[in-house]
């Protein structure tokens, strides 16, 4: 057992699946000779040679396109596209090739492809680079979605993602990459999709996020505590699948829910969550659900975003205001 980042649970999660299976390898911009963008990959080509990690041009569609030819033809590619927001280069690719492939072919060709990036807010990068846009993956069909917010979960998501026969988009939190460590154990373990995990217990609030935005939930549901309302958080782990059943467990018990996210508000994935409680919850709430998310305008200069990103303090507000209702 380390205490390991969640770079380093994702960088010990892609070797010890290189060191496994051989016919696993890394592609994309810069992962190669630099190591990654942040280096997510440093030492593999050292490590695993040209042939298992090279480098791709600045070309979004050829890095998921050639990533479908490798496992068409046997191997196991793990992609990394540098930022989320950069995926639209490639969303051609992602949206009808990579989760029809096996459905077109009548199963012939599974796609066991992860697809990694980082996304989020909280670093002062350019525009397109903290975009949260993972709500538009959701209706790509056959397309998984990981969004750990640990090290110990970066590291059992990603091996869960990498055996997995079909493709997941792996979304990483950026502002969180090097932001504490957590005990990650040694040995290979694997997270399962489709199981959300209770981050803190509570009777009176269901506070639901998932990447980032559950280190918000986190801090609010510290700060309600201190005004007597404990709320539970829980960190939704995968977006598709969607654990409703640990949602609607705990929305039945507290009766109030507030569900944060950084994408803009409209059409964010917190809308999905609300509409699967109403329709699986409705008689146990007792007040609306609520949503905490950014604006709806393009990310903002480094200078507003701690203002246009889903706060605690706005959390806090709209919780008071759903338990008080």
């Amino acid at each position: 057992m380390a205490e390991l980042t969640i770079i380093e649970a994702i960088r010990a999660a892609i070797q010890g699946e290189m060191e496994r299976d051989e016919r696993v390898m890394v592609l994309g911009l810069d992962v190669g000779r630099l190591g990654g963008v942040f280096r997510t990959t440093d030492g593999m080509i050292e490590k695993f040679g040209r042939s298992r990690v090279f480098d791709t041009p600045l070309a979004e569609a050829s890095i998921v396109g050639s990533a479908i030819g490798l496992a068409i033809s046997g191997m196991i590619p793990v992609a990394e596209i540098q930022f989320l927001g950069f995926t639209h280069q490639a969303f051609h690719q992602m949206g009808d090739q990579l989760g029809r492939f096996r459905y077109r072919s009548r199963g012939r060709y599974p796609l066991p492809i992860t697809v990694r990036a980082p996304m989020g807010g909280g670093t002062k990068t350019p525009e397109f680079h903290p975009d949260a846009i993972e709500a538009q993956f959701v209706q790509s069909p056959a397309i998984k979605i990981a969004v750990p917010s640990n090290p110990y979960d970066a590291k059992g998501l990603l091996i869960e993602a990498i055996r997995d026969p079909d493709p997941v988009l792996f979304i990483e939190p950026e502002r969180l990459y090097r932001k504490g460590r957590a005990e990650v154990p040694d040995d290979d373990y694997r997270v399962p999709f489709g199981k959300a995990r209770i981050v803190r217990e509570g009777d009176d609030l269901t506070l639901i996020g998932w990447s980032a935005a559950v280190e918000v939930c986190e801090q609010s549901a510290a700060k309600l505590a201190e005004q007597g309302i404990q709320a539970e958080v829980i960190d939704l782990r995968t977006l598709v699948p969607l654990d409703v059943e640990t949602l609607v467990t705990s929305v039945t018990k507290t009766g109030h829910c507030v569900v944060v996210h950084e994408a803009p508000l409209s059409a964010g994935f917190g809308a999905e969550v609300v509409a699967t409680l109403q329709q699986e919850a409705f008689y146990a709430l007792d007040a609306p659900i609520a949503r905490v998310a950014s604006f709806d305008t393009p990310y903002p200069p480094a200078s507003l975003e701690t203002a246009w990103l889903p706060s605690v303090g706005r959390v806090v507000s709209a919780a008071l205001r759903t338990v008080k209702a």
